[in-house]
């Protein structure tokens, strides 16, 4: 190996999609409980976005390059690495730095590609995945024979939610924006999809028995609708705020809904909390996957060149599914 490699940086440190450019930097070198990954491909994601603009900055230690999910192959080991051997492959939750030729991670955070998987659908299973069982069963606390509503369920987040409730049998309702959004939610599985330009997703979800879970990463402007959605001991889990960052909540609602509002983050969570949660994870999302019950859905790959065509192509908000870059 070399000791440089090709990764994408931000010139300037921060800006628009075009700032995004390829350039020589020195290859990580694995430490302590680490893996060094040589990587084949890297998922795009909103954080990635965000971090790239300067308002997601990474957490102490984590390399200031973009990348949160790399599939590859492991070809160095830190000391006291545990359970991976070079050559082993695999896809890997990161702190940063999978828009590379090489990436450094936790030996605990990553886990093996599933049987049939090429590298890119393994690449988008990480960030996605950590997601929605950390923040839909976890903090959600889905259950068999609930209700889920998911906004965005044609985005990256929205897909993988929707194959992992139906895999644990939950019931399914998705908004999108626009009817060819609503299709595709449907032909991927959700039980109802709603307009959101067009129709009244908490009319729909009220006169369909009402929901136990919300999974939002829209924000305030939902917040009403929402809560007149849910039925009683529901749960309102917010990932993100993309249309409004504060709420102004009625709390005698609350109350008599016995509603529960949580959101949560992923990436600044201890490295210890990561490592359990991919436990988790690979206790009982991996055996769904090998069920057939849960692929991810690829929108475009890119070259990791054209990292900035990737990010553009995400902000324009018409991708159904994932973005990922190809190295």
């Amino acid at each position: 190996m070399s000791d440089t490699m090709i990764a994408i940086a931000v010139e300037g440190g921060r800006g628009p999609a075009e700032a995004l450019v390829a350039a020589p930097m020195d290859r990580p070198v694995p430490g302590p409980g680490q893996i060094l990954i040589k990587v084949a491909a890297a998922g795009v994601n909103r954080p990635d976005l965000l971090q790239r603009l300067g308002f997601y900055p990474p957490p102490p230690g984590a390399p200031v390059t973009l990348g949160l999910e790399v599939a590859g192959e492991v070809v160095a080991l830190g000391e006291g690495a545990p359970r991976w051997t070079i050559g082993d492959k695999v896809c890997a939750l990161l702190g940063g730095g999978g828009y590379a030729q090489y990436a450094v991670a936790d030996a605990r955070h990553a886990l093996p590609i599933p049987d049939g998987f090429d590298m890119i659908h393994a690449a988008a299973l990480p960030e996605t995945v950590f997601t929605v069982y950390a923040n839909v069963f976890e903090h959600g606390a889905l259950k068999v024979g609930e209700t889920l509503l998911i906004h965005g369920g044609t985005s990256g987040i929205g897909t993988t939610a929707i194959a992992m409730a139906k895999a644990a049998g939950a019931r399914v309702i998705a908004t999108g924006r626009g009817a060819d959004k609503k299709a595709k939610a449907l032909a991927l599985g959700a039980d109802i999809a709603v307009d959101a330009k067009t129709e009244d997703f908490a009319e729909i979800a009220r006169a369909a028995g009402g929901v136990d879970v919300v999974l939002d990463m829209v924000g305030a402007s939902y917040f009403d609708k929402n809560l007149h959605a849910l039925n009683t001991g529901g749960r309102i889990v917010y990932i993100a705020a993309l249309a409004g960052p504060v709420l102004d909540v009625p709390i005698m609602a609350i109350m008599q809904k016995r509603a529960v509002i949580t959101g949560s983050t992923l990436r600044p969570r201890s490295v210890d909390e990561k490592a359990r949660l991919a436990g988790e994870i690979e206790r009982v999302v991996w055996p769904w996957i090998a069920a057939g019950k849960l692929k991810p859905i690829i929108d475009a790959t890119f070259p990791l060149q054209d990292a900035a065509k990737a990010h553009a192509h995400l902000e324009a908000g018409e991708h159904v599914g994932k973005v990922v870059l190809v190295v």
